[in-house]
């Protein structure tokens, strides 16, 4: 839901709460003089317990696996109501005004009971707002995700598995083959990891931590075929749980992005993949050719990283773009996954 139809939406709730609750009862019932007061404190303290169940308390205990976090929410927010209506109508009306809502010698056992059922009504309503923006943003963000996944398979199979590279790749293999170097099975095998990984693991919403990574390694045995200097791209891997799921392409990138602007005449990379705990860790250190700049705006990049904040909203990725380097280091936790 938009922000501006949300906020229409609360004020709409709010001007047919006051309505309802404080003015119209002044020309049903005849009461004392004091008695409009307090259903003004009465909405002073609804408005204020609203909005602190639905800003802090509902995004903080909510756990639909676990109901005593509910529990715990709704008598934390009666208490937060009873506190605040305690504080105006028992404390600070008899110190100005001389009068109080409930009184003198009501016991505080009372007092909390009878505010349950005042406060209920309030806390509802609040939890309904909460729940009814965040299914809301859920599906919206689901959309999203789904146009992002399409866009990733689809950028996907245009640069890393095209034309031109499986040419390259073939051309390179032919030579092993001519050459009758042991390499040449080896290489053919990789080619055929890396058709299979785009025709059949993109079609999925998650593969395990093992596919994602046998991908890459296929794609840097590959590429190593035309270096002059292959022992210089550095690879460690150090993986605890290799079952992890993951979602599909989001780690390859950034290995793609190293091939295909990096300084590789001379210098080679650093990729390092470790995971410990169920917490991944990418890092990536690539030399920049000359007079190359802003690597990481490119769509595949981009797309990585709108990915990562909507599967994994906790991620942490810096990338340091500098005239000679460019270093990814990217942290995962994949134990809900």
């Amino acid at each position: 839901m938009k922000r501006k139809s949300l906020i229409y939406l609360h004020i709409f709730y709010w001007l047919i709460y006051f309505i309802g609750s404080v003015v119209i009862p002044d020309f049903v019932y005849e009461s004392a003089p004091k008695y409009p007061i307090f259903k003004i404190t009465f909405f002073i303290t609804s408005f204020v317990c609203f909005y602190l169940n639905y800003l802090f308390v509902v995004p903080k205990f909510f756990d639909i696996h676990k109901f005593y976090k509910s529990v715990i929410a709704f008598l934390l927010s009666v208490s937060c109501f009873v506190i605040v209506r305690y504080f105006i109508e028992q404390l600070f009306m008899p110190t100005f005004f001389g009068f109080r809502n409930y009184g003198m010698g009501t016991s505080f056992g009372l007092y909390f009971f009878d505010n349950i059922f005042h406060s209920s009504t309030t806390i509802f309503v609040s939890t309904t707002f909460w729940f009814f923006n965040y299914f809301v943003n859920a599906e919206k963000e689901n959309a999203e995700l789904i146009e992002t996944k399409k866009s990733a398979e689809l950028q996907a199979l245009k640069t890393q598995i095209n034309p031109h590279f499986i040419f390259n790749s073939l051309n390179n293999i032919y030579s092993l083959v001519y050459q009758k170097s042991d390499k040449a099975l080896p290489a053919i095998e990789e080619l055929g990891q890396l058709l299979r990984y785009s025709t059949k693991d993109l079609e999925e919403d998650f593969i395990s931590l093992d596919k994602e990574i046998g991908y890459i390694d296929s794609l840097v045995e590959l590429e190593k075929l035309r270096l002059r200097n292959p022992e210089l791209i550095l690879v460690e891997k150090n993986i605890q749980h290799p079952h992890l799921n993951i979602s599909p392409m989001l780690l390859v990138p950034f290995v793609e992005n190293a091939f295909k602007h990096g300084d590789l005449r001379g210098k080679g990379f650093e990729l390092q993949i470790s995971e410990e705990n169920k917490i991944l860790h990418f890092y990536l250190l690539n030399f920049k050719k000359d007079k190359m700049k802003d690597l990481g705006s490119g769509i595949g990049i981009q797309n990585v990283k709108k990915r990562l904040e909507i599967l994994y909203p906790k991620h942490e990725l810096s990338i340091k773009d500098s005239e000679t380097e460019f270093v990814v280091d990217l942290k995962i936790d994949l134990k809900d996954e």
